[in-house]
């Protein structure tokens, strides 16, 4: 398998014809693709997971470009401008971002084995409107340079798709810097290019360090993962490195009990923990893929808390120019007073805590 992820790559999924080879196009996706000016693809395994006759296909939905991707409400212009402060005094090369005096996300390509419809850096990734230099060894300098920096998350586009001698090269070298004391890869690999794990790769991110790798992808359903997607995971903890999952709520995708119910068991199956459900971020032209503010913490409530192991419950949060911001409602607390707190659980059920005092 070592060499099939290169073959996957090379023959994406990215025009209308290799397209009709996996799906029966509505007149709407077909528009959509001819008229608007957008990157889009995925990788032909990930491809062949979508229904070829369903438009609401969870997978399909995610992948093939959409008219309504032109109607934008509420999404931000300059949108990563403002969410990943770059129009701040600091001076940063463009493959920094920050939003945390001890961590930087480390942006190295943006190319994607998936260029997800619902993409926060849609401006950067998909649009094209924004222009970076991805220039790594500015980037590595910087983290060389600012000590007060523990803790780097390698990002893009997808990082994986870096070629293994420029991985190697950027790992090797944070591993190297005496104040970076972990490191973080935000990939979607396991789940649309699996093939991409190799031998090689585990050497180059695993094995016992100080400065461990931890590795964050993105599931948003439970038809993504696959058994090759359950081996990747597996040849990826065995070798040392830590994975978890940052699904998104999508509207129509993911947002109803069953699903997220499924999602996230499947995720533990396939050792998976997961981490963050993240609400919708305000980029432009996703306006149809985000629910209201408080529908994260209402499944997390109805279809994990006490439904399913504790393990399976994400923060639900939303990224900001700040930072993370947690959006959970606490559903538990029903009352108190100076002597107790009542709480309620999943099921309805009443008990009762004594108010403890300073």
């Amino acid at each position: 398998m070592s060499e099939e992820w290169k073959e996957q790559l090379k023959n994406s999924v990215d025009s209308l014809e290799k397209l009709e080879k996996y799906i029966n196009l509505t007149a709407e996706e077909r528009e959509a693709i001819e008229s608007l000016d957008t990157i889009w693809g995925t990788t032909p395994y990930f491809a062949s997971l979508m229904d070829k006759d369903d438009p609401n296909c969870p997978i399909r939905k995610q992948v093939v470009p959409s008219l309504k991707e032109t109607k934008n409400k509420y999404g931000m212009q300059d949108y990563l401008v403002w969410k990943e402060n770059r129009a701040t005094e600091e001076v940063r090369p463009d493959s920094i971002a920050r939003q945390y005096k001890d961590r930087v996300a480390f942006t190295v390509t943006g190319k994607c084995g998936i260029y997800c419809r619902h993409c926060f850096r849609k401006e950067l990734v998909v649009d094209g409107d924004l222009k970076l230099d991805f220039n790594v060894n500015a980037g590595i300098e910087w983290i060389r340079d600012h000590p007060e920096v523990r803790d780097v998350l390698v990002t893009g586009g997808d990082p994986l798709l870096l070629s293994d001698e420029k991985l190697e090269y950027i790992i090797e070298n944070l591993r190297n810097i005496p104040h970076v004391e972990m490191v973080r890869i935000g990939s979607r690999i396991p789940i649309v290019l699996p093939h991409r794990i190799t031998d090689n790769l585990k050497r180059i991110l695993g094995g016992y360090h100080e400065v461990p790798v931890w590795l964050n992808t993105q599931c948003n359903h439970p038809k993504e993962i696959t058994e090759l997607t359950k081996r990747a995971v597996y040849d990826l903890v065995t070798s040392g490195v830590n994975v978890g999952n940052q699904a998104v709520l999508l509207k129509g995708i993911n947002d109803d009990v069953e699903t997220i119910r499924e999602l996230h068991q499947k995720l533990l199956a396939a050792r998976i923990r997961p981490y963050y459900l993240f609400y919708c971020e305000p980029a432009p032209g996703i306006d149809h893929f985000r629910t209201p503010v408080e529908k994260g913490s209402e499944l997390i409530r109805d279809a994990l808390r006490g439904h399913t192991t504790g393990l399976a419950q994400p923060m639900h949060v939303i990224a900001t120019n700040v930072g993370k911001i947690p959006l959970m409602r606490d559903y538990y607390i029903v009352d108190h007073d100076d002597e107790k707190y009542v709480l309620k659980n999943h099921r309805g059920e009443l008990t009762e805590i004594p108010n403890i005092k300073e």
